[in-house]
């Protein structure tokens, strides 16, 4: 008797990778940005986290909190990290012209590309691509492409930046830190926003590509990137290096969306046409907000 032997389905692929933006950071609530430095290539390491990419500002290098970011950004480079361009000075592109925009990005570049460790990937900051503005959008992507400069997009975040300056007001204004409860949020929106994009992506384009992360280099990563790879991994996460992220052939899509902002999983959602909501709830400042008041600070609990 023959038996018909049907193919086993692949098993699901969730691979991602890390990557930190505004590079070097102001000081947070926490620590020194060289101590922060510190603690995020030590935990990284520690975790056994494959290749980050840390996207740079170099303008500001060498002032106010940026005194000594050359040193520390070539510490990360030593431990194995990549480096590319977020702009010189962190600009809104719609704030601004394409011409100065892109001379903005040419002034991080010079300082960028001799550097050890450099990409050439260019990640916009706020991941503002030219809002509406489709003439300003296609001429900064022509820039880009004349200067060999790819996208470096976010497929998944969960806005770590609010978090922070939420924790850093918090005590700035002498209130009670539940600081436990404060790293269980990073973690948990930081893995919950993978899976969001996870599932998004396969109904937008049908399968499972790389995902990139979006971090910040704040005090928040120093003291839970670790558990946070862990996390991932718990959750059936492959941590992998920014340069396999970045070879996946999602990279060379442009989605003509309404409004150029955002993540790539939000504009393939959009030109896929499926409904919203297309990004992660805690990227909402009400719901992130009050989250954080109630389970950081216990705010309301027990009144």
């Amino acid at each position: 008797m023959l038996l018909l032997l049907l193919p086993v389905p692949a098993a699901a692929q969730k691979m991602i990778a890390l990557s930190f933006d505004d590079v070097p950071r102001g000081r947070g609530a926490f620590f020194k940005p060289e101590e922060r430095t510190k603690r995020i290539i030590a935990e990284l390491k520690k975790a056994k986290a494959p290749q980050a990419v840390f996207f740079v500002n170099p303008c500001r290098i060498g002032t106010g909190d940026g005194v000594g970011g050359a040193e520390r950004i070539a510490a990360y480079v030593a431990a194995g990290h990549v480096i590319a361009n977020h702009s010189c000075t962190h600009p809104h592109l719609n704030a601004t012209t394409a011409e100065a925009y892109l001379a903005d990005i040419d002034a991080a570049e010079a300082w960028l590309k001799d550097q050890p460790g450099h990409r050439p990937w260019f990640r916009f900051p706020f991941l503002d691509e030219g809002g509406k503005d489709k003439t300003k959008r296609d001429a900064v992507r022509a820039g880009l492409a004349a200067r060999g400069l790819r996208n470096g997009y976010v497929t998944a975040e969960s806005s770590d930046w609010r978090l922070e300056a939420l924790a850093a007001d918090a005590v700035r204004d002498g209130k009670s830190v539940d600081r436990k409860a404060l790293g269980e949020l990073y973690v948990r929106w930081h893995v919950e926003a993978a899976d969001f994009s996870d599932r998004l992506m396969q109904q937008a384009i049908g399968r499972q590509p790389v995902q990139m992360m979006l971090l910040h280099e704040t005090d928040l990563a120093a003291l839970h990137i670790g558990e946070l790879v862990r996390a991932l991994r718990k959750d059936g996460w492959t941590i992998v290096s920014a340069d396999a992220a970045y070879a996946d052939p999602i990279g060379t899509l442009m989605p003509d969306t309404p409004a150029a902002n955002g993540t790539l999983t939000e504009a393939l959602a959009w030109e896929k046409g499926l409904p919203a909501p297309r990004w992660y709830r805690y990227n909402e400042d009400a719901p992130a907000t009050a989250e954080f008041r109630a389970k950081v600070l216990h705010e309301g609990v027990g009144e």
